[in-house]
């Protein structure tokens, strides 16, 4: 795929009333999920879990995406299909988890920067190879007001590796998702959480413009405005819609072909709710639609956990509701 083509698989991943299934937890971190429900963290279990996703029937009619961990990509269902031609063959998008995570950044106590830039082209053009449409790379900013949290040194080495991340990816003809998630953990309240992410999201955008990176072929991966968990004052889903779209209008180009949302620990509930409140607002520049996981996945997991053979077609219902109501808050249809 050229790098002229990546402005229709860009659209396309934020199509109307469509948005991205994440399911690309490390083997680390789908353990922690598979504990919750007592499942045996097993390479075959993992696929079992992500067929059971992957193959729910009509998921295309609502997800555009799926985004997988290196594992995942590589894998077929127990028929002997390529995942990857599993979901094309349903009008879904094959994307991948390029970064290996965070480490802490020297000289900043509390704050982290992603690794995973070393030797990222020659894994990109595997990844092309393999059938991956597009990527994504999380950074992490965390906030801590008293602490002087996010320095700005966190917020330009996080911004500078997503533009380097973001290059190479179009380099290789698949579309950068980037995401730059301010995390939801502390006490800051949603005033603290806008001046933050219209920060982060102004070096991102710098960053992205000093890297000779096509705004057109990228989708932005962000968070919503939202008062730390352990805040006293929780915010409203009006307030929450309006100033997650101020703060997007301010920091965000309009060449940028969409905008899809992490959960990030947000409930099911809210995070559909506050999705469908700001798709009420008329004359976006941008779709808003959605890229979750946990609010994805965890009904359904739970349903499958109890009896991962003949459980599966209750837990596609769910992801299948799922996926339907996130569609229609990505639309501000959601009922």
């Amino acid at each position: 795929m050229s790098i002229d083509q990546l402005p229709e698989i860009a659209q396309a991943m934020v199509a109307r009333g469509k948005g991205i299934i994440a399911i690309d937890e490390s083997n680390a971190t789908i353990k922690k999920r598979f504990d919750t429900v007592g499942v045996e963290n097993t390479e075959e279990n993992r696929r079992a879990y992500r067929e059971m996703l992957l193959t729910t029937p009509g998921l295309g009619e609502h997800i555009s995406g799926a985004i997988l961990y290196d594992e995942t990509l590589r894998q077929k269902t127990k028929d002997g299909v390529p995942f990857t031609q599993v979901m094309m063959d349903n009008g879904i998008l094959p994307g991948i988890k390029v970064d290996k995570g965070t480490t802490p950044l020297a000289g900043f106590p509390g704050e982290v920067v992603t690794d995973g830039l070393d030797g990222l082209r020659e894994r990109l053009n595997e990844y092309a190879g393999l059938g991956a449409k597009f990527a994504k790379w999380r950074a992490v900013i965390n906030i801590n007001i008293e602490d002087g949290m996010p320095s700005d040194t966190c917020i330009e080495a996080n911004a500078h590796a997503l533009a380097r991340y973001a290059a190479l990816c179009q380099e290789a003809g698949i579309v950068p998702m980037v995401e730059p998630e301010v995390i939801m953990d502390g006490e800051h309240d949603i005033d603290d959480c806008f001046v933050v992410t219209e920060k982060v999201l102004r070096a991102l955008f710098n960053a992205l413009y000093q890297h000779n990176v096509m705004l057109e072929g990228t989708i932005l991966k962000a968070s919503m405005v939202i008062p730390g968990k352990d805040c006293p004052d929780q915010a409203s889903v009006e307030d929450v819609a309006d100033y997650t779209v101020q703060c997007l209008k301010s920091a965000v180009p309009a060449a940028l072909p969409g905008i899809v949302f992490l959960s990030g620990g947000q409930s099911d509930e809210d995070a559909t709710a506050h999705l469908n409140e700001m798709n009420k607002v008329e004359n976006l520049p941008w779709p808003l639609s959605f890229s979750y996981g946990r609010a994805m996945q965890s009904a359904a997991l739970k349903i499958w956990g109890q009896d991962i053979v003949n459980n599966v077609g209750k837990a596609q219902e769910t992801v299948h509701a799922r996926a339907r109501d996130n569609g229609l808050a990505a639309m501000g249809e959601c009922k």
